[in-house]
């Protein structure tokens, strides 16, 4: 465990499609506030809940940290997306020894797959107009 600061606020940044989650991670129960809202008020899925504290589960600091997030952009899914990848960041500032456990979960690296543009000629990104020989 690394020697925790009483007063040390850890920052990180994480994003998913098209959303940016700001993280602040303090020193204290495991209370996590996103904008002026708890977790299980701004995110009503189990499911995306538990994608958000997913990295503080695989680094046994689920009660070790208060967080706030400030998030904005995208759907509720790149929000939580976001705020996994934050959070992540800020446990890497707050000590080096999280890195291995986070890299091997895959919570360091930025989804980078997002909406594909949609292409002059096209119905959609791909999508082609419907071909008839007559």
């Amino acid at each position: 465990m690394p020697k925790k600061k009483s007063n040390v606020t850890y920052i990180g940044v994480g994003r998913r499609k098209s959303s940016v989650a700001r993280v602040y991670m303090t020193p204290g129960t495991g209370k996590i506030t996103v904008g002026e809202k708890s977790l299980e008020e701004y995110l009503p899925q189990e499911i995306l809940r538990m994608v958000v504290k997913s990295p503080l589960v695989v680094t046994n600091t689920e009660d070790q940290y208060d967080i706030k997030i400030n998030v904005y952009g995208g759907g509720l899914t790149g929000q939580a997306g976001a705020m996994r990848h934050g959070i992540a960041r800020a446990l890497l500032e707050a000590g080096d020894d999280f890195r291995p456990v986070l890299k091997s979960a895959g919570f360091l690296t930025r989804d980078s797959r997002a909406k594909e543009r949609k292409k002059y000629g096209l119905k959609g990104a791909r999508r082609a107009p419907q071909f008839s020989k007559r």
